[in-house]
């Protein structure tokens, strides 16, 4: 399989061809390694494209691992995973600040060696296993693309993607991430446990002695056109106006609705609106179209969602979580006309 190249400025129906059939590509290597978890791939896709970031929800041994360093093989891209744990510093993650000695003259001088923050793609392991002062090293990454050590600021790679993985049933020894940095976030996507056919798949191809063969689809050049193909993909202001309804619901306050008021402490702000469209534009054109509809706006809407709202007491002692309350604001929030 040849690698894909993006068209540079031409015809944008080719443009989005060319980049649905880099996704089908994609997912047909993954597959070779991946048992199921397609929704995930798809999001995790949709992340890349649209210069997201991702934090992946599951329990442990669900391949959340393999996946991204899978991914990362497929798109040639350089991979880094940090293991977060309680004693890891900010500076192991950004790099630091050495005192080298010239052998020859004997003169000191400062020289700054890399931390794993230096690459197109980031697995944070189990982000929430260290204090909130390491978590905070990635935060002027994930949203400027630079960190800075000491007085000085250093670019990131282009492409990067920071994808951190987090454990929702193990909370002792952990620190909860804070809204701030869970905000950074474009998606929250949940890893469930796989099917008892894909199950049975996954033990077969796992207890043999046979590596698949991966095949490179796409290059770091070929991305970051197809990241700005996204940006230029139309969106009608009808889609537009029903992504900030969908979020404006979110919030309660005067002229909520009684789901709202009843279930949400605190809702989602102006940054989930931007990621819903994102979102839709890099759903739409991964499937070869070239317009957002609402159900592209609608698919992007748990995940965008789940990390940005505070269910309140009541939905706690109902035992009602994020997910059903966003279920039911997509129910109650009515669809624009064209």
């Amino acid at each position: 399989m040849n690698k894909t190249t993006a068209t540079d400025a031409g015809d944008p129906i080719q443009a989005a061809e060319e980049l649905k059939q880099a996704r089908e590509h994609i997912l047909t290597e993954v597959r070779k390694v991946i048992v199921g978890q397609h929704d995930v791939v798809d999001d995790v896709l949709t992340c890349l494209f649209s210069r997201g970031h991702a934090l992946l929800v599951g329990v442990p041994g669900l391949a959340k691992t393999l996946l991204i360093s899978t991914i990362s093989r497929v798109l040639d891209l350089d991979f880094k995973r940090i293991q977060f744990t309680p004693d890891l510093m900010p500076t192991d993650i950004t790099g630091t600040d050495v005192i080298e000695e010239d052998l020859e003259t004997g003169k000191r001088q400062l020289s700054f060696i890399q931390g794993p923050i230096f690459a197109n793609i980031i697995l944070a392991d189990e982000i929430n296993r260290t204090p909130p002062k390491t978590q905070a090293a990635l935060l002027q990454a994930m949203q400027e693309k630079e960190t800075t050590v000491g007085t000085k600021t250093y670019k990131l790679p282009n492409p990067f993607l920071v994808l951190a993985t987090q454990n929702p049933i193990e909370q002792e020894g952990t620190y909860p991430l804070p809204e701030a940095q869970q905000d950074r976030f474009m998606f929250n996507i949940f890893v469930d446990y796989p099917t008892e056919e894909e199950e049975i798949e996954i033990g077969e191809s796992t207890t043999v002695d046979r590596q698949p063969e991966l095949k490179t689809v796409m290059g770091s050049e070929d991305i970051l056109r197809y990241q700005s193909l996204v940006r230029q993909v139309p969106i009608g202001r009808h889609v537009v106006s029903y992504a900030t309804k969908l979020v404006r619901a979110t919030r309660p306050g005067e002229g909520a609705s009684e789901v709202t008021t009843k279930w949400i402490q605190w809702g989602a702000g102006p940054r989930a609106v931007q990621n819903l469209i994102l979102g839709g534009k890099a759903k739409a054109i991964l499937r070869g179209n070239i317009h957002v509809s609402v159900n592209d706006i609608r698919s992007c809407a748990i995940s965008v969602l789940r990390h940005r709202i505070i269910p309140s007491f009541n939905a706690e002692a109902e035992g009602i979580d994020s997910v059903q309350i966003i279920e039911e604001l997509l129910k109650s929030v009515p669809e624009p006309k064209e």
